[in-house]
């Protein structure tokens, strides 16, 4: 996939050399701005596809150490299977930016709510404090197969809180619950070892290995439409004029910067007071979250993306548009990016000690985090997006 990037991008700096030549006499003409709308709407798709794709490929490694685990459960194997379930979560947060206008990922049959919904009552899935048999894992005579199509079919059956599948279903799986002030969950890998610490030891390995199948599965799905050969690809890009595929970005940036990242993932949290209200409770893991969830909006309006190998893809941005027609708000949008991502990193890790200790900080982070929200919003609009 990488020497398909390189290739659009190389596509795309050739046709702006080509064009700047054509148009250095007149370099405000109408037909110019024009052409960098489009150029930097097909550098959003790169920014795209690069980050599902290193989003599935860290899924795919998680995916693989879980099998390699689960034939000889060690407790090295499960704290390598731990570090991957982390480091498959950087690539994924990042892409929660192209959420809220439904896309691929959260349109009417799209998998978000299979991947990331949370937050999640485990006592549906496995045992927890005071309920040595709750969950399907532990109920084999209801549940005797224990397949994706029962785990599918059960996510957010019962509540919104009955969480069966995604990220956080893994999460838990590795980690447990987090019973703790001072770190995550302990779950022992001896749950997965034949004569371990808990019953139904195969069982809770199977549920692991579909649950971590179903990741990639619903990946694939998304990165697929994403795809230059992909059907939203292709609507995406040649949605004319360009100013409605722009409308679509700006305004799911602002709803996922003000309303779901500072709302519903921060000021929640801190409002209800909850250690169990936070992104990633089991594995202590929401500072990092927020922190690549703020970083996939930075990637989407400075049109930059680099993955987990180092590698980077760059073009055509919104924040040139926005320097070359509203510098001023251009400026301030940049500032305020400099202000949120102050605000979150002062806030000490882990996230539910903070919720207890620190609130004047996660409130300031909330603060910069709605102000960056309502300023994609303007700079959007001054630089032609359709809302």
């Amino acid at each position: 996939m990488k020497k398909q990037y390189i290739f659009l991008c190389t596509i795309l700096t050739a046709g702006a050399l080509l064009f700047g030549s054509l148009s250095c006499k007149k370099k405000t003409e109408p037909e110019d701005i024009e052409i960098w709308k489009k150029e930097a709407l097909q550098q959003y798709a790169i920014v795209v596809q690069a980050s599902y794709d290193d989003s599935f490929e860290t899924a795919e490694s998680l995916r693989d150490k879980i099998v390699a685990f689960l034939a000889n459960p060690t407790e090295s194997g499960f704290e390598s299977c731990k570090s991957a379930w982390l480091a498959a979560r950087n690539p994924y947060g990042q892409t929660e930016a192209y959420r809220f206008y439904s896309g691929p990922i959260d349109d009417g049959d799209g998998p978000e709510g299979l991947l990331n919904a949370w937050p999640m009552d485990e006592s549906f899935v496995d045992y927890v404090a005071g309920n040595p048999t709750a969950g399907v894992i532990n109920k084999p005579a209801t549940y005797p197969n224990i397949t994706k199509e029962l785990i599918v079919g059960l996510n957010e059956l019962f509540s919104e809180q009955s969480i069966f599948c995604g990220f956080h279903a893994a999460e838990f799986l590795l980690w447990g619950q987090d019973l703790s002030t001072t770190g995550p969950g302990t779950r022992p890998f001896t749950d997965y070892a034949a004569g371990g610490t808990s019953a139904n030891q195969d069982r809770r390995g199977t549920y692991l290995t579909v649950v971590a199948n179903l990741i990639l599965e619903h990946l694939e799905s998304v990165r697929a439409e994403w795809r230059t050969s992909g059907a939203y690809y292709n609507e995406f890009i040649n949605l004319n004029p360009a100013k409605k595929s722009m409308g679509l970005i700006f305004s799911g940036l602002e709803a996922f910067t003000y309303d779901e990242l500072a709302g519903e993932r921060m000021f929640v949290a801190i409002d209800l007071g909850d250690q169990e209200h936070e992104h990633s409770c089991f594995s202590d893991n929401t500072i990092a979250d927020i922190k690549m969830n703020l970083l996939g909006v930075r990637n989407v309006y400075f049109g930059s993306y680099t993955d987990s190998n180092g590698f980077t893809v760059s073009g055509r941005s919104f924040d040139e548009l926005a320097t070359r027609l509203a510098p001023d708000k251009a400026a301030e949008v940049r500032a305020a990016f400099t202000l949120a991502e102050t605000k979150v990193n002062a806030i000490p890790a882990p996230f539910d000690q903070s919720i207890q200790n620190e609130k004047a900080k996660i409130t300031e982070a909330i603060e910069a985090l709605r102000a960056l929200g309502i300023q994609l919003a303007e700079v959007g609009v001054e630089i032609g997006a359709e809302f």
